[in-house]
């Protein structure tokens, strides 16, 4: 018998495929993808090893160089005493004794401004103390009438600031003594929180009128104003104490902990 009006459908179910093969259509891009980032990692832990040796290749090469360096300025210091005890008259005598102490107190400046090298902070008043007192005896005759005064509260500086402001009171102080007479003063104080100035004073002749430090032919000027721009200071020059003398005096910011007061 047949019906009008009705229709018949075949629907056939959709069967999905068996779990093994949807797992592996699944996992084939995914394990691609996988052992790919496993060989990215692997090779950047390759790099960052290499590259921890050849730092750590470095450090020691930096550290023998400076050790050489080292002993063969106490060498010739020690044959320097040597040649004045020989000498044959007392003025000889006395002249390689400065010479000796002079190479010996180069020595101990080269120490003092690569100390921090390996260090993340500094007791910058201290280090100032210390800095300068190293310097007088590598400057100064040992009988000469002047200093090197240390003016400076007692705070801790990152040593990315301390090791160029190092560098740059080695620059200025030297240049201080080539063109002034008496004391140089070395001043760090807080002008605002975070803002600092460190200034170098002498009491010389002053410097000539329109002195720009931009134009000087002078390498430590350069290293300076190089040393001023790496930490991101600014390099003011006015006149000394009572308009005598030369005050170089750098501004620049840092983070730090006041501790007390620190002079020499």
């Amino acid at each position: 018998m047949s019906m009008s009006g009705s229709s018949h459908e075949n629907r056939i179910p959709h069967s999905p495929p068996p779990d093994a093969d949807r797992e592996n259509l699944e996992r084939g891009p995914y394990a691609t993808m996988t052992a790919a980032l496993r060989a990215a990692r692997a090779r950047e832990e390759t790099l960052q090893l290499e590259k921890n040796e050849l730092l750590r290749r470095q450090d020691i090469l930096a550290k023998e160089s400076a050790h050489r360096l080292l002993n063969s300025l106490q060498l010739v210091s020690s044959l320097l005493f040597l040649q004045g005890r020989a000498a044959t008259t007392p003025e000889a005598a006395a002249q390689l004794n400065v010479a000796a102490r002079r190479v010996d107190a180069v020595g101990r400046v080269h120490c003092r401004l690569h100390l921090l090298d390996r260090q993340e902070g500094v007791e910058f008043g201290q280090y100032l103390v210390d800095l300068c007192g190293d310097l007088a005896g590598l400057l100064f005759d040992e009988k000469a009438d002047r200093a090197i005064v240390v003016q400076s509260a007692k705070l801790e500086l990152p040593a990315a600031l301390g090791i160029p402001l190092g560098f740059i009171v080695n620059e200025l102080v030297t240049n201080a003594t080539k063109y002034a007479n008496g004391n140089i003063t070395v001043r760090m104080k807080m002008m605002t929180p975070a803002n600092y100035s460190l200034s170098v004073l002498d009491e010389g002749p002053g410097l000539p009128a329109g002195f720009d430090p931009a134009n000087s032919n002078g390498l430590g000027m350069k290293i300076v104003l190089w040393l001023v721009k790496q930490i991101g200071g600014e390099l003011h020059i006015l006149p000394g104490g009572d308009g005598c003398g030369a005050r170089f005096t750098i501004t620049f910011r840092a983070v730090r902990s006041e501790i007390g007061e620190t002079q020499s």
